[in-house]
């Protein structure tokens, strides 16, 4: 169960990062268009804004993704030391803290959103964005990480709990300490 939850989560994320992929696609097509455009004394303007919006929103996707591939950077000093249930207790851990952590991050970037809704708020740019337009794929994007982190928690939690240690360390351990020399 734990196992196929995962291989779910990552198939989802695929998406996902494909999506986010195309989107950053998009935005450096828009720069390039811009840049050329600009060879001929004209401009679509706004074009650092818009990249900007697109890398925040990109960021926020794009976390999941990288945690269920492993990717986030990892300081794994006193890690590789025990053994197979102590690396699961260190992994473990790492994701229940990173877990809270991103919860933390999307419970208080609602009250940005909320306020941007509130007020109506434009960004204070030549192109007055309606922030709300950025904020909320931005807010979703933060929420669906949250979602991810703690259901590969407990996913990973449960495997620890039946034991299945190199199975969890295939979720949830270090990428490429597998080659490194201990």
């Amino acid at each position: 169960m734990a196992e196929r939850l995962i291989d779910v989560l990552r198939g989802i994320n695929r998406v996902v990062a494909y999506l986010v992929g195309v989107l950053l696609f998009a935005c450096a097509a828009f720069v390039l268009a811009d840049i050329l455009l600009r060879q001929v004394g004209a401009s679509f303007g706004g074009t650092d804004e818009i990249s900007g919006y697109v890398m925040a929103i990109a960021t926020s996707w794009g976390m999941a993704y990288t945690m269920l591939e492993l990717g986030h950077v990892r300081i794994d000093l006193v890690r590789r030391r025990p053994g197979p249930l102590g690396r699961a207790l260190f992994d473990i851990g790492a994701l229940v803290v990173t877990s809270a952590v991103i919860v933390l991050i999307a419970v208080k970037c609602w009250p940005v959103l909320a306020r941007s809704i509130q007020n109506g708020s434009t960004a204070n740019t030549p192109l007055e964005t309606p922030l709300v337009w950025v904020q909320w794929p931005w807010f979703l994007g933060w929420v669906w990480f949250a979602l991810m982190a703690c259901l590969l928690s407990l996913a990973a939690l449960s495997l620890i709990l039946r034991g299945q240690f190199d199975k969890s360390e295939q979720a949830i351990g270090a990428f490429g300490e597998q080659d490194s020399a201990i």
